[in-house]
């Protein structure tokens, strides 16, 4: 089963697509990033909008794991940010992805076990998850990781095709 990682932003969204295999573990696809153009917000969502669908047409997923909303200092961004998360998502549910959302606690105890994890520290955890050899970069790709890794290890509903 393939899943998307989405860690939303308005300037850059961070990507993961993994293979959660049935008692085999999980394989890391690609991951990156989608920067989006210095231009109107209407314009970025349309982009995002385009990146997301050519990203499923690209690789089949079946499901989306998206960050949840999370803030305290600036309503602007936060604004923001909700409008790119609604167009990502209309843009899977529209696709018949099963969308899932996960809170930055839970990413951090699905990969980490300890709610208040570092960003290290989840960074390292997905490298030995994963086996990889260096931490994905930038930041917002290692955290689409860690967020397609909680769809992985905490959703049982998750039907896995052998």
């Amino acid at each position: 089963m393939i899943i998307l990682g989405i860690d939303p932003g308005t300037t850059r969204i961070g990507y993961a697509l993994l293979d959660k295999k049935e008692n085999i573990g999980v394989d890391l696809i690609t991951y990156g990033c989608l920067e989006l153009p210095n231009k109107s917000q209407i314009e970025r969502l349309a982009e995002i909008s385009r990146l997301i669908s050519d990203l499923i047409a690209q690789y089949h997923p079946e499901v989306l794991a998206i960050e949840k909303l999370f803030f305290t200092k600036n309503a602007k961004t936060a604004f923001s940010v909700s409008e790119a998360r609604g167009v990502i998502i209309s843009r899977a549910s529209s696709s018949n992805l099963n969308v899932l959302e996960f809170t930055p606690l839970e990413v951090k105890v699905a990969t980490t076990g300890y709610g208040r994890a570092e960003k290290k520290e989840i960074q390292k955890m997905i490298c030995r998850l994963l086996n990889l050899e260096k931490t994905p970069q930038p930041d917002d790709a290692s955290d689409a990781i860690a967020i397609g890794l909680t769809a992985c290890y905490t959703n049982q509903k998750l039907i896995i095709k052998p």
